[in-house]
């Protein structure tokens, strides 16, 4: 049985969408083999991580209050560095939506995923999402979804590419993956809204990177 643990949900993003995301995913994954999922809070990753996990799944943004004049983090420098050796002895990274957004650019965490947000348009946009051409795990993609337009910026001499989205509002890169150490890094961008959730084949996507990161 392989072990997941999931952190979910921020100020911006709704805790019950993602899980209910991730349920749907995880129940493609047990017609092949049984995972076993925990969600936790945040300050619970490192004892978690001592655990040694298959996989840790992160979809929270880094601002705990990000309205606020005097806005806090919540990811120190002791979370970010063992995060980056979990993976670096074999553990497994999703970094979904929010699990790359607004965390400290000069961090380990970052140097782990090699790729951050910058910014999305305030609007939301019909965007569609296509896999790019190559060698990687996850097979054909193509879906539109109504969505925040993620914006990024990627090191990409230091991982593979093989998500991309456009719309009316530009074009970006929305997926990539790469080998940290002994263990996997994947980052996936879609999705904001409910409806681009829980649409069938994002799920279908999201059960192939879980897959993916948690195999040692």
């Amino acid at each position: 049985m392989k072990r997941i643990v999931a952190v979910l949900g921020d100020y911006y993003h709704q805790e019950e969408h993602s899980k209910a995301a991730l349920n749907q995913a995880l129940g493609l994954l047990n017609e092949k083999e049984k995972i076993e999922c925990i969600q936790i809070q945040a300050s619970q990753l490192i004892t978690e991580l001592e655990k040694q996990p298959d996989a840790v799944i992160l979809f929270k943004e880094d601002r705990v209050n990000p309205t606020d004049e005097v806005v806090n983090t919540w990811m120190t420098e002791e979370i970010g560095e063992a995060i980056a050796q979990y993976v670096n002895q074999g553990g497994g990274w999703l970094a979904w939506h929010s699990g790359y957004a607004s965390y400290e650019v000069e961090s380990a965490y970052i140097n782990m995923l090699k790729g951050y947000f910058e910014y999305h348009p305030l609007e939301h946009a019909q965007v569609k999402y296509t896999d790019v051409k190559g060698n990687h795990p996850f097979g054909s993609i193509s879906f539109e979804i109504l969505d925040e337009h993620y914006f990024v910026k990627v090191n990409e001499e230091e991982t593979n590419i093989f998500l991309q989205s456009d719309s009316e509002l530009g074009h970006s890169i929305a997926g990539w993956h790469h080998n940290y150490g002994k263990g996997r890094v994947c980052c996936l961008g879609p999705a904001h809204n409910k409806e681009g959730l829980l649409h069938t084949d994002f799920t279908h996507l999201l059960a192939k990177t879980i897959e993916w990161v948690s195999n040692r």
